[in-house]
């Protein structure tokens, strides 16, 4: 589940594409807390198919629900970004100037497919594909439907953020829907 503030109106219709640069990526159960979903004057709970996905969007580990994960997510930071700040607010810094052109609009790079790491997406045929390491997965909302392949030396369109590529190829390994298979 994914959280960039509060982007519903009163009617819980979607207003905003995001209110805060912190976003991030959060468990669905956590210390047995409930919540209901787009309640007024609270954050808009966004939903992804896994981690991959939400890294994808530029989200980056809850430092609360997911304290292990955004300690290694902060260790390959570092890793990458040796001597800088890696707290939360620094790494949101970065990675909020690599999400959107603007609002509504993502923002993406091109780059050759065999330097990305696995777990990654990229756009293949004008759809969604998350690399793995000799295959690639079509993402779909509740699963992935397809499996190829992974082509070679290809110039792709990158749907996940620079800095997150980095930190992916550094060593951190973003959770897989269960449907990518082992």
């Amino acid at each position: 589940m994914g959280n960039r503030g509060i982007l519903h109106n009163a009617q819980r219709a979607i207003v905003r594409d995001w209110q805060v640069r912190r976003w991030i990526a959060c468990r669905l159960e956590f210390r047995g807390r409930h919540r209901e979903v787009l309640t007024p004057g609270t954050y808009t709970e966004l939903f992804f198919l896994d981690e991959a996905a939400a890294l994808a969007e530029g989200h980056r580990p809850c430092a609360q629900c997911r304290y292990d994960d955004y300690v290694a997510f902060q260790r390959a930071w570092r890793g990458v970004y040796p001597g800088r700040p890696s707290s939360a607010d620094a790494m949101d810094a970065v990675l909020h100037a690599e999400r959107r052109e603007r609002p509504w609009i993502k923002r993406t790079y091109m780059a050759g497919i065999d330097a990305l790491p696995e777990g990654a997406y990229v756009v293949l045929d004008g759809r969604a594909w998350l690399l793995r390491a000799h295959d690639v997965l079509a993402w779909s909302a509740d699963r992935y439907v397809d499996r190829a392949p992974r082509p070679a030396h290809a110039q792709v369109t990158v749907l996940t953020p620079p800095s997150i590529v980095a930190v992916l190829a550094a060593g951190y390994h973003a959770g897989i829907h269960s449907s990518a298979g082992g």
